[in-house]
């Protein structure tokens, strides 16, 4: 899976999509501090250890890096920035049965919005699933020669998420 790389300058709004999902019930939300145990919990149930671990370091992040829905006070989907790497986003995720109601794309514009107020011109979508999602909600277009890119040496971490440390 290739990097992307999303002109930040260029970007649709994300207000009309948080409004859009507020009239369905959803919040669109940084997370704040306190919430972190929940929410790192609620990723490691859903998507693994591994996007646990980069949604743990959203929250060392000032503000907070972590974006997440909410549908009366339960998490429906969150989406990161900054925690791999400076100018990353990601990881995002959205619950089963929240997917193709526009939580999503949601929450990639507001994490996107969010770097270009801290001064990006630019974000990379590192090593990137639904390649077509991306390119289509905020104009991504593929890094040439950017596949295995920063995660060419990964842990499986196959041991961890059964709770047994090797």
């Amino acid at each position: 899976m290739p990097d992307l790389l999303v002109r930040l300058y260029d970007l649709p709004g994300a207000a009309s999509e948080r409004n859009r999902q507020a009239e369905q019930g959803i919040v669109i939300r940084r997370a704040m501090a306190y919430e972190k145990q929940a929410v790192v919990q609620w990723v490691t149930h859903r998507f693994g250890t591994g996007w646990a671990g980069e949604c743990d370091v959203a929250f060392t992040r000032v503000p907070v890096s972590c974006f997440i829905a909410t549908d009366a006070g339960n998490i429906a989907g969150f989406a990161c920035h900054d925690v791999t790497c400076l100018n990353f986003f990601g990881p995002t995720g959205v619950d089963e049965k929240y997917r193709r109601t526009g939580i999503g794309k949601a929450l990639l514009l507001s994490c996107l919005h969010a770097m270009a107020a801290k001064g990006y011109a630019y974000a990379v979508i590192g090593g990137a699933g639904p390649t077509e999602f991306f390119v289509k909600t905020a104009g991504a277009q593929p890094i040439a020669g950017s596949t295995p890119g920063i995660y060419h040496d990964r842990l499986t971490l196959q041991d961890m998420d059964k709770g047994e440390i090797p």
